[in-house]
């Protein structure tokens, strides 16, 4: 890789013009300035400048590495511009998580964005195990997962809870048991193991031992869509309450209200010992703030009749 000082010299002497008046700008001597360019011109091959006694002018190779240290040059002075302004609502934010958080937390985050023009979320829609790669990978920055991570290079903070909801079809009712569950089979979706599982071995602990054997009858990786088969009939699914609470056609589902409600911790997640700028932390707040508004499980509670079902 070039020495950025060769280059740093190779500018100031053509814009002073005099291999002396150099020396003195860079507090030099006008043998070490010659030396700067005689490395330069050993490096790239080729004569950067046509010497006339004490006069010079650039080549056309000269020309061309001339250009080339100005951009480079003027890019390091970017970047350290922008390291000494650090500007808490400038500049890119990465964001992923599951799709409903992602229901909960981008609608308000577009907003925050309307507020400062000048931040730039790219947020993705992830489950948590690629959410994890992609922070290890630094393809993203900051992460919400509803799991704890599994890598020890992640640090990961709980900032909230929700209650998981097991969401049979209306005309399916009353479906209970393990068994009735079975016979609907399950609507799957990129985090339906990790939800089932969690509900069943809260609720169903003698049948846990079934599940890798529970019969799929359909799957969906858009979260807006997921309650749709759900509603048709074609099977039940476990999905977070924001996600329940947001779908149009409630008179066609029913959660059960289980003995046990079932909570998954929601989780900020990056990398150890990576220092992320300022925006990153107010963009945490912003989502804690999100994040720490009462669940609308809390809510739908109210509502539970007496049946076993949660009425919407």
């Amino acid at each position: 890789m070039i020495n950025p000082i060769w280059l740093r010299t190779f500018t100031t002497l053509v814009q002073q013009g005099h291999f002396t008046k150099t020396a003195h700008v860079l507090a030099m001597t006008q043998p070490g300035v010659s030396q700067h360019i005689q490395k330069l011109e050993n490096y790239y091959d080729t004569e950067l400048l046509n010497r006339q006694g004490k006069q010079f002018e650039l080549t056309p190779a000269g020309e061309q590495v001339y250009q080339f240290a100005l951009n480079l040059l003027r890019s390091e002075q970017d970047l350290k511009e922008q390291l000494l302004n650090d500007h808490p609502c400038k500049g890119l934010c990465r964001l992923s998580s599951p799709g409903a958080l992602g229901i909960r937390c981008y609608t308000q985050l577009v907003s925050l964005q309307q507020n400062h023009r000048d931040l730039e979320i790219h947020y993705e829609i992830a489950p948590n195990h690629r959410i994890e790669t992609e922070l290890l990978e630094h393809r993203t920055d900051l992460g919400l997962m509803t799991c704890e991570p599994r890598s020890g290079l992640l640090s990961a903070t709980a900032v909230s809870r929700e209650e998981l909801y097991l969401v049979i079809p209306a005309s399916k009712v009353p479906a209970r048991t393990y068994s009735d569950l079975a016979k609907l089979g399950m609507i799957s979706h990129p985090d339906a193991s990790h939800h089932t599982t969690m509900v069943m071995q809260n609720n169903f602990p003698d049948d846990i031992h079934n599940l890798p054997d529970l019969r799929v009858s359909g799957y969906v990786n858009q979260i807006n869509i997921i309650l749709y088969p759900v509603a048709a009939g074609l099977g039940f699914t476990v999905l977070p309450a924001s996600v329940v609470q947001a779908f149009p056609d409630k008179d066609k589902i029913h959660a059960l209200t289980l003995p046990n409600p079932v909570f998954e911790t929601i989780y900020l997640v990056e990398k150890k010992y990576r220092q992320l700028p300022a925006r990153y932390r107010f963009i945490r707040q912003k989502i804690e703030e999100i994040l720490g508004t009462r669940s609308l499980s809390d809510l739908a509670d109210r509502s539970e009749k007496k049946t076993g079902l949660r009425q919407f």
